[in-house]
């Protein structure tokens, strides 16, 4: 997979975010839902990047910058046919890499405690990323889990 800084005006971008946001809201309680829509994604805090395999958009993330030494890990996804073959794990290894290199001391998460959003929780632990409190603006939510990773050991 490549991975390139996402355009947000390319209308395969568009495409797959839009049913992201629209995925994420219908398997997630009304009030409940954090996912950005482009304009967020267009925000000056806000990193984003798609990844690609060949002409295919396959993933997108994004960085959002909370302090100095803090991000938020957002729109993660990868497109519904190409699960399960990595491209979601090299997006979030991607992400986890431009924390550190901004010098991040912490990377955080939110994501919905529903079933649909398992096998996302599965990978955010698998790259390490724990259980946590809310954190920046959020508050305790039954809908949402929260998750972090410490990065100022590595």
């Amino acid at each position: 997979m490549q991975i390139r800084i996402g355009d947000t005006f390319d209308p395969r971008v568009i495409a797959l975010l839009d049913h992201h946001v629209t995925a994420a809201r219908a398997q997630t309680a009304p009030g409940s839902a954090h996912a950005l829509d482009l304009s967020g994604l267009r925000a000056p805090d806000i990193a984003f990047w798609t990844g690609w395999n060949g002409d295919t958009l396959v993933a997108t993330g994004a960085l959002k910058t909370l302090s100095p030494d803090h991000c938020e890990v957002k729109s993660m996804h990868t497109l519904q046919t190409t699960r399960r073959r990595g491209f979601g794990s090299q997006m979030l290894s991607h992400i986890i890499a431009a924390g550190r290199a901004r010098g991040m001391a912490r990377l955080s998460l939110e994501t919905g405690s529903w079933d649909y959003f398992r096998p996302a929780v599965a990978l955010y632990q698998a790259h390490g990323f724990v259980l946590c409190g809310p954190f920046e603006g959020y508050v305790e939510d039954p809908n949402s889990l929260f998750l972090t990773l410490d990065l100022s050991g590595s």
